[in-house]
């Protein structure tokens, strides 16, 4: 268990905050690039808590925002696109994607005072169909160049999960905890396969045992089962599951919300490269896992009928922030230890001034292996023969 401090140490995400500050250290998509339009150029965001305004100008160009105007303080969600930048809609203060302020039209001709006026704005790139942000300290650096983001042999999807009422550092302890996965899917992975179940060992006698090893992008975690089966996939740090051709993106919203991007990639049946326009990558937005869908435990129902919803019920009836002081943690949940200490090195690292594990400032630098290609490509391959695919059991 935790105490109250630490747990506090590792959840927090505000500005200022040690965990905030070393998950400022990377990029996070925040909407999909059908999510702005011509029609509709403005979108809220909010991101490590913080309240941002995504747009994009009449020239083309996307920024993101504080939310309120340095001036007065109304929301630039309002604001009028112009080929410059985002007018507040209150008083005409121009804004470029920088947070310059270029005009303040209610000022004396001739006046400079638009110079003294700087907003908060981040840079943002669109890859992979998505909007990506950054919000920390200069130089930025590259989007990480993830075997399954950059390979050009194949198509990438997009899904978007259900906004998660819950901290992220739930969803990411969920990905080095294999045990869980033979009981809480056991269900729906028997009836996919045509097999009864035991409803409450599930499937977890048929696994010989659990492997976890620090590698180079976070922490790889092994299944071997008893049939001579061995399932191995990573948690790349901070953020991000890698699970046969998906990678799970959990993007800390605040303390208490996370949104979850799955980007699959789908190899060509001859290995042929693929030319794909970023701009227009296929995005399916998943329906809501709860009814009613704002409400928190207990007073919503999750409709458990697949894994996404049966991971959502898990992370989210824990609590918004969960209680690791009252815990009981077991040998299966060496994973957990070991993802919590590497948080923590990081979040030292950070304090004392140093570049946390997959931070890349060159952007020409070599393609990052998630894992062992091959041995996944063989996970894609049989995925239909046992009822998997984007959300298979984890």
């Amino acid at each position: 268990m935790l105490t109250a401090e630490e747990n506090r140490l590792l959840t927090e995400i505000g500005p200022g905050t040690p965990a905030g500050e070393l998950m400022r250290r990377y990029w996070y998509p925040v909407a999909t690039v059908g999510e702005l339009s011509d029609d509709r150029p403005t979108l809220f965001v909010r991101l490590l808590g913080e309240d941002l305004v995504l747009f994009k100008d009449r020239s083309g160009h996307v920024g993101l925002i504080q939310d309120h105007c340095p001036h007065r303080g109304a929301s630039l969600l309002y604001g009028r696109v112009e080929e410059r930048g985002i007018s507040c809609a209150y008083h005409g203060w121009l804004y470029d994607t920088a947070g310059n302020c270029l005009e303040t039209p209610a000022e004396p001709a001739g006046s400079m005072f638009h110079l003294t006026v700087k907003a908060r704005a981040y840079p943002v790139q669109l890859f992979l169909g998505l909007y990506w942000a950054y919000l920390g300290p200069d130089p930025a650096p590259a989007i990480p160049h993830l075997d399954l983001w950059v390979r050009q042999d194949g198509r990438h999807k997009i899904f978007v999960q259900p906004l998660l009422d819950c901290n992220w550092f739930a969803a990411m302890e969920n990905s080095v905890d294999p045990a869980h996965s033979r009981i809480l899917h056991s269900v729906g992975m028997a009836q996919r396969a045509g097999r009864p179940t035991n409803t409450t060992r599930g499937a977890t006698d048929q696994v010989e045992y659990f492997e976890f090893s620090e590698v180079p992008v976070g922490i790889m975690k092994k299944r071997v089962s008893r049939n001579g089966h061995v399932d191995e996939h990573p948690l790349v740090f901070p953020n991000i599951l890698r699970h046969g051709n998906d990678t799970h993106i959990r993007v800390p919203i605040d303390d208490t919300h996370t949104r979850i991007y799955f980007v699959n990639f789908i190899p060509s049946p001859d290995g042929a490269e693929v030319e794909e326009d970023h701009a227009q990558i296929e995005t399916i937005f998943l329906e809501d896992y709860k009814t009613p869908v704002d409400r928190l435990h207990p007073f919503t129902r999750f409709t458990m009928h697949n894994v996404q919803p049966e991971d959502h019920m898990a992370w989210e009836t824990q609590g918004p922030i969960a209680d690791r002081t009252t815990e009981r943690l077991a040998t299966s949940d060496r994973g957990i230890v070991m993802l919590r200490q590497l948080l923590r090195r990081e979040i030292d690292k950070v304090q004392e001034g140093g570049t946390p594990i997959n931070v890349f400032q060159d952007p020409d630098h070599p393609r990052v292996d998630t894992n062992h290609d091959a041995q996944m490509m063989e996970w894609v391959r049989n995925a239909g023969t046992r009822g998997e695919g984007v959300g298979a059991p984890r």
